[in-house]
C-alpha cells in the first residue's frame, strides 16, 4: 500500500507541473508584444499549392479566393495536385485559372506524398519563387494572407503558420467542438508560444515555408501527420517556427460523428509515429542545445498519449487505494471533485477564447454545451488507439459550397 501512495504521489506531481506548465505558457497569450522589425522590403514571389483529391465540390471557390489577393498578381502562381482523382477537379482547377498537376499513384495517396512528388519538380526545374503557401482544397482564404505572409518574410521568418479559422463553426455539435478547439490552439498554443519565443507547428493547412528551407531534401515526411513531423524536424534543428494572427484560412470541419471520429484517429495514429520517429531526436536536442524551445517540443510529443497514459495510471491507483482503505463515500466524492471541473472548464475556457478573440457566443451555445463530450471522445479515440491503428488514409468528403464572402 505504501509503494502505490508512493507512485500516486509522484504521478500527481508529474501531472500537476506538465498542466502548470501549460498554464504559464497560455498565459502569455494575452501579452501584446511590439512587432518584429522589417529586415529587407521585398515584394516575394509566392506558389499557392493545393493538394486536392476529388475536390470539385469546393476547389473552385478555394481558387476564386485565392485569386481576389490583395497582392501582385503576377507575383503568385496557383497550382493544384490533382492526386488520384477521379471526379472532374483537375478541370474544374483549370477553368477556375489555377495550374494543374495531376498525379495518379495507388500506392501512395496521402498530402505528404502529393507534397513530396510536386516540390521535387519545383526544386529540380529551380522554379523562380521565394516562398509556397499550402492550402488544403476545401479552404478559403482572407483576402490580405499574402501580404501577411509577406512581411513575415521580410522580417526574417522562414516557416509560418497562419491564423486556422473555421467556415461551418455552427453546422453541428461536432463542426462547432472542431472551432472551439482551433480558436483555443490558436491563442493559447501558438500565439503563447510565438510571444515567448518558442515555436508554434505548423497546422495542417494555411502556412507558409521559405522555398530555400526544403531544396537540400524536398518535402520529405513519412507520417500521417506530416505537418506535425516538418515542425518537430525544424524544432530539432534548432529553428523557430513562426505566427501570423492575420494571415486567415477558412477552413472546413466534418459536420458528422462518424467522419469526425475516422480522421481524428488518423491525427492520433500519426501523432504515435511521431512520438515514436522523433521522441529520442527531441531528447538529445534539449541535451545538446539546452533551450526551452527544444524542452518545449519535447513536451508537445510527450503531452498527448504519455501523459494521457500516466493520467489513466493516476486514476486506476487512485481507484485501487480508495477499495482498499473502503472508503467508497470518499471514492465518489473525489471522482465528482475531478469531473464537474473536467466538464465545466473545457466551457469556461472556450468562453474565455470566444470574448478574447470577439467570436459570437450565441450561435455557438450547442456547441459549447457539447464540447466536452468533443473532447471526450477524442480521449476515447487516444485509448483506443494505444491497441488498434488503422494507417489507411480515408478522405474526409468536403461538400460546403461556401464562397469568401459569405463569411
Amino acid at each position: 500500500m505504501e509503494y502505490i501512495y508512493i507512485i500516486q504521489q509522484a504521478l500527481v506531481w508529474v501531472v500537476t507541473i506538465f498542466w502548470l506548465y501549460q498554464l504559464i505558457v497560455s498565459i502569455c497569450s494575452l501579452i501584446k508584444l511590439k512587432d518584429k522589425p522589417i529586415l529587407e522590403e521585398k515584394e516575394n514571389r509566392f506558389m499557392l499549392i493545393i493538394p486536392a483529391h476529388n475536390e470539385a465540390t469546393v476547389v473552385r471557390n478555394l481558387i476564386e479566393s485565392l485569386k481576389k489577393q490583395n497582392y501582385k498578381k503576377e507575383l503568385y502562381d496557383i497550382y493544384v495536385i490533382a492526386d488520384n482523382c477521379t471526379d472532374n477537379t483537375a478541370q474544374i482547377a483549370r477553368e477556375a485559372g489555377a495550374i494543374v498537376y495531376e498525379r495518379f499513384d495507388e500506392a501512395r495517396k496521402t498530402k505528404g506524398y502529393a507534397m513530396q512528388w510536386f516540390l521535387n519538380q519545383k526544386i529540380e526545374e529551380d522554379a523562380p519563387y521565394d516562398a509556397f503557401c499550402v492550402f488544403d482544397a476545401d479552404n478559403i482564404v482572407n483576402e490580405n494572407f499574402l501580404i501577411a505572409m509577406n512581411k513575415k518574410l521580410c522580417q526574417g521568418e522562414d516557416v509560418v503558420q497562419g491564423y486556422r479559422d473555421i467556415k461551418n463553426p455552427t453546422d453541428s455539435w461536432v463542426s462547432a467542438g472542431y472551432a472551439i478547439f482551433y480558436w483555443t490552439m490558436n491563442r493559447f498554443y501558438h500565439l503563447a508560444r510565438y510571444n515567448l519565443g518558442l515555436s508554434p507547428l505548423i497546422n495542417g493547412t494555411g502556412f507558409m515555408v521559405k522555398f530555400d528551407v526544403v531544396k537540400p531534401e524536398g518535402w520529405n515526411t513519412k507520417t500521417l501527420t506530416e505537418d506535425i513531423e516538418f515542425s518537430l524536424k525544424r524544432i530539432i534543428a534548432g529553428k523557430k517556427l513562426g505566427w501570423a494572427t492575420d494571415a486567415i484560412v477558412y477552413d472546413e470541419q466534418p459536420v458528422g460523428f462518424k467522419q469526425s471520429w475516422s480522421q481524428r484517429t488518423r491525427w492520433t495514429v500519426g501523432h504515435i509515429q511521431c512520438m515514436k520517429e522523433y521522441t529520442g531526436l527531441l531528447a538529445l536536442a534539449v541535451k545538446e542545445k539546452k533551450t526551452l524551445m527544444n524542452f518545449d517540443g519535447l513536451l508537445y510529443i510527450l503531452g498527448s498519449i504519455p501523459m494521457f497514459v500516466l493520467t489513466l495510471i493516476l486514476l486506476a491507483l487512485n481507484f485501487v487505494m480508495y477499495i482498499i482503505n473502503g472508503n467508497t463515500w470518499d471514492l465518489v466524492i473525489n471522482c465528482l471533485r475531478y469531473l464537474i471541473p473536467t466538464f465545466m472548464l473545457p466551457i469556461l475556457t472556450a468562453i474565455l477564447i470566444m470574448i478574447l478573440d470577439k467570436k459570437p457566443i450565441k450561435p455557438m451555445i450547442k456547441g459549447l454545451i457539447f464540447y466536452p463530450l468533443f473532447l471526450g471522445s477524442w480521449l476515447l479515440i487516444n485509448f483506443k488507439c494505444l491497441f488498434k491503428r488503422e494507417t489507411k488514409w480515408e478522405k474526409i468528403d468536403h461538400v460546403r459550397d461556401i464562397k469568401i464572402n459569405e463569411v
